[in-house]
């Protein structure tokens, strides 16, 4: 068959890593990995017994990423134990990417360029889609396949149906790509994705910067989708240009697209007239616009996780908060996302903006999204940047979270009542 067969985004990527020149949907493919994440979690303390039991090593040490983000810092025994596993098995495999207690793995992958246009890449956590903000075909898997990837650097697939979100139009001021997610997990429900590649197109998502695509291929998993893509443009080299990486591997990113006359299905939406979005307790699921949320009073705003503490999100928590003390009664927790980060907000004086109006700093890690370390007391309510509110999963099954975005999230600390940003920012 011609070269010249029209692809999705997603058939592109993955015939690149299956090394054909085109494949079909339904197709099972093997792709050469190009990049494995795992973290202090999902990695070492799964994957060192499994390797050991086979007298198996990894097959290219180059490329593996380890990031110890979850049980760092250690809150008790057992963090530290899985923590000394996490760190000694990298020395003893001499491990040449570690990124320890630096921030959470989706934010510091790409920071510290490891993601490039173009790549087929894996995660041992679910949210590793965040990786298709860079124009990477990038899927969370399990310890069992992690170790395959480990031992073979290979891994099958089945080639995925694209559901195409495009979103005309644009955000408005106190707006993110947070209310993008819940408004379509909301519309489409947890299985909306089912496996399918979710890719995000149209004027509002290409005039996103990085951070916040990464926050919707990031949630692309609260839909059930295997991978969150978003084409390579200019605001995709511009951003990896700036953190050093070099010319010859951005060459051919502007391929990394979707061709006009390929097969999809599409669904639209208009940016212009988005509300911000909460969730109610216990479900992404359970969004609507923020003023159905009026008459809840949380007690705790957490401005935290990989979807919501990036240094963009601190800067628009600060936005609504300068020069204000959030409400008496609230408790105001903040979990920047990665210390380089943070380190770009202090100098900008985001941080002490933040810290004035009434904030706690937290360690750069997962922390209460994971269920580790900072959790909420019993019967709390709390208004939450994180992408998920199970019962139970951060604190207490009697602990109610509420999804919004660091927009909302800071305008409801600040108000004390779940609350539109709109109107503190007009």
């Amino acid at each position: 068959m011609s070269a010249a067969v029209s692809q999705t985004l997603a058939q592109k990527l993955i015939a690149r890593a299956a090394g054909r020149a085109h494949v079909a949907v339904g197709e099972v493919v093997t792709c050469k990995v190009d990049l494995a994440m795992f973290h202090d979690s999902s990695g070492p303390r799964r994957l060192k017994p499994m390797l050991d039991e086979l007298g198996a090593e990894i097959w290219d040490k180059n490329k593996v990423v380890l990031v110890l983000d979850h049980y760092v810092p250690a809150q008790d025994a057992d963090a530290q134990q899985i923590v000394q596993i996490a760190r000694e098995t990298a020395k003893q495999w001499k491990l040449p990417h570690v990124i320890d207690s630096e921030g959470i793995c989706h934010v510091v992958l790409p920071e510290r360029g490891h993601l490039k246009p173009g790549m087929f890449c894996v995660g041992g956590d679910s949210h590793s889609p965040t990786g298709g903000a860079f124009g990477c075909y990038m899927f969370g898997i399990g310890a069992t396949e992690m170790l395959g990837v480990c031992v073979t650097g290979q891994i099958w697939v089945q080639v995925p149906r694209t559901l195409r979100m495009h979103w005309s139009g644009r955000l408005q001021r106190g707006v993110s790509a947070k209310d993008m997610m819940l408004h379509m997990v909301g519309r489409f429900g947890m299985n909306g994705g089912q496996y399918q590649a979710v890719e995000f197109a149209g004027p509002a998502v290409q005039a996103l910067s990085m951070a916040e695509r990464m926050t919707l291929s990031n949630m692309s998993a609260e839909m059930g989708a295997q991978a969150g893509l978003i084409a390579a443009d200019d605001t995709t080299l511009q951003y990896l240009r700036g953190i050093g990486v070099a010319p010859e591997h951005l060459a051919g990113a502007g391929q990394w697209c979707t061709d006009e006359d390929a097969e999809y299905e599409q669904q639209n939406f208009d940016a212009n007239t988005l509300s911000p979005q909460v969730a109610a307790p216990h479900s992404p699921a359970n969004t609507r616009d923020v003023g159905a949320f009026a008459d809840v009073l949380p007690n705790i705003a957490y401005i935290g996780a990989c979807t919501g503490a990036k240094l963009e999100d601190l800067r628009a928590a600060a936005s609504v908060l300068k020069g204000q003390r959030v409400a008496a009664g609230v408790q105001l927790m903040v979990a920047p996302a990665s210390a380089r980060e943070q380190a770009q907000a202090t100098q900008e004086g985001v941080m002490q903006t933040l810290l004035d109006a009434g904030a706690t700093v937290l360690p750069n890690s997962c922390g209460a999204c994971a269920g580790y370390g900072a959790t909420f007391p019993e019967g709390s309510t709390v208004i939450s940047t994180t992408a998920r509110n199970f019962k139970g999963r951060m604190g207490p099954a009697s602990v109610n979270v509420y999804l919004a975005s660091p927009f909302t999230v800071a305008a409801s600390a600040l108000r004390g009542r779940i609350s539109d940003a709109r109107e503190v920012l007009a």
